[in-house]
């Protein structure tokens, strides 16, 4: 299934050196918001991945919104980039999307293998979140 939110963010990184896609990723970073100090806690951190990492979501109009933030700017950038793909979506969309775009532009290949744990303990925290939403609509 194509994902024109999905199919931009690879257009924007097609035909980029690494260099680019990193600064690239960087000026994504620098458009998520910070989220609140009071957020920033245990219960909202991602474990399995190698820089803080933060994630909450709340449910409007049906549809799942998620904050997200890091510390490192890389992962920031990279976590922007699933935001983006993931948010304002109801849980069902969210567990049907395949996120492509990863492997479209390259970055799971260029990724060290932590930085790659941490994306997919991201992912499944998203996903994770998505299903307990599903289940107590149903």
């Amino acid at each position: 299934m194509s994902d024109a939110i999905q199919d931009e963010i690879i257009e924007q990184f097609d035909g980029l050196d690494w260099f680019d896609k990193y600064t690239l990723l960087i000026s994504f970073a620098k458009e998520l918001e910070p989220m609140s100090e009071e957020f920033r806690t245990e219960d909202n951190a991602i474990s399995g991945c190698q820089s803080r990492v933060w994630i909450r979501s709340r449910k409007e109009n049906g549809k799942l919104i998620f904050d997200l933030d890091s510390e490192a700017m890389i992962t920031k950038g990279i976590i922007s980039l699933v935001g983006k793909v993931v948010n304002d979506r109801d849980p069902q969309e969210i567990l049907d999307t395949d996120l492509y775009f990863i492997e479209k532009i390259g970055l799971r290949s260029n990724l060290s293998p932590a930085r790659s744990n941490g994306l997919d303990s991201i992912i499944k925290k998203i996903r994770e979140i998505a299903q307990e939403e599903l289940n107590l609509s149903s």
